[in-house]
């Protein structure tokens, strides 16, 4: 599994929505990442990743003061631009402390829910000759799925980290996990990939 054509994609790993408290905006979402342990089995996949040479790419959420890189303009997203919320400097839209970035591993800063829409995700992956990616993140059925499709749409082979993973309610992360994301990547806990970064 593990050679040069293989990356790991990290998405929406921040702590507007994976960390509870003042800055947190979705609260559900971030206390169904408490309650799964999302964050501790990320950092240890984080980890053996690195160790085992694997190319690992951070996309997060987040906005210049304009707003003009929003490409999702449905009317869920205009509460963003309304709150100057997710600024790409701010505290709430960095990525959490225990999957912060290493020296040499780029951030794909996106506006919209699909990682690969208007960011250079796809092109960097396709550059480096990348053939198969996991993804993992939040939330299940919203940025990860759709990245997925998008990754399997043009010609990747995709893994999807299902305990790396977390949404709204177990009920909606378990009907993308069970039911939509087979049909475009193997669902495997993150024990599976471990294993085959060892072997």
């Amino acid at each position: 599994m593990v050679n040069e054509n293989t990356a790991l994609v990290l998405v929406d790993y921040q702590v507007a929505l994976c960390e509870e408290g003042e800055l947190c905006r979705l609260p559900a979402l971030a206390a169904q990442v408490r309650e799964r342990g999302v964050i501790d089995r990320a950092a240890k996949v984080l980890e053996a990743a690195r160790a085992a040479g694997v190319f690992v790419v951070h996309v997060r959420l987040a906005f210049d003061p304009t707003y003009e890189t929003r490409t999702n303009r449905t009317k869920r997203w205009d509460s963003y631009p309304a709150e100057r919320a997710m600024l790409a400097d701010s505290p709430a839209s960095q990525i959490v402390r225990a999957l912060a970035p290493a020296d040499g591993e780029p951030v794909v800063i996106k506006g919209s829910v699909d990682p690969f829409i208007g960011t250079s995700l796809l092109a960097m992956l396709h550059g480096k000759g990348i053939r198969t990616v996991a993804i993992a993140g939040v939330a299940t059925n919203l940025a990860v799925e759709s990245g997925v499709r998008h990754a399997a749409d043009s010609g990747l082979d995709v893994t999807v980290l299902e305990d790396l993973c977390a949404s709204f309610s177990p009920a909606a992360h378990e009907f993308s996990t069970g039911t939509i994301l087979p049909m475009f990547a193997a669902v495997v806990p993150s024990d599976e990939y471990l294993a085959g970064l060892e072997g």
